[in-house]
């Protein structure tokens, strides 16, 4: 019997520079949260949000990020 398709999750990977002068490379956010008029401005929530579940379970505050790019540009 032949496989369903599933549903293929597109990802963009962000370049995140944080006020402290760290960056961290290759984030990932969800292609579909992308585009329309506000470009790539909701992956900086999206990655807020990736690093507020990273603090919590870290026990640091999260840090403030200073710009973000995607990978590669």
């Amino acid at each position: 019997m032949a496989k369903k398709p599933t549903a293929r999750n597109e990802f963009v990977m962000f370049d995140v520079v944080y006020e402290d002068g760290s960056q961290r490379s290759n984030r990932k956010v969800d292609a579909n949260l992308l585009g329309g008029l506000d470009g790539d401005e909701p992956a900086r929530s999206a990655i807020m949000e990736q690093d507020r579940a990273i603090s919590e379970k870290s026990g640091l505050p999260p840090l403030q990020i200073k710009s973000i790019k995607r990978s590669g540009k």
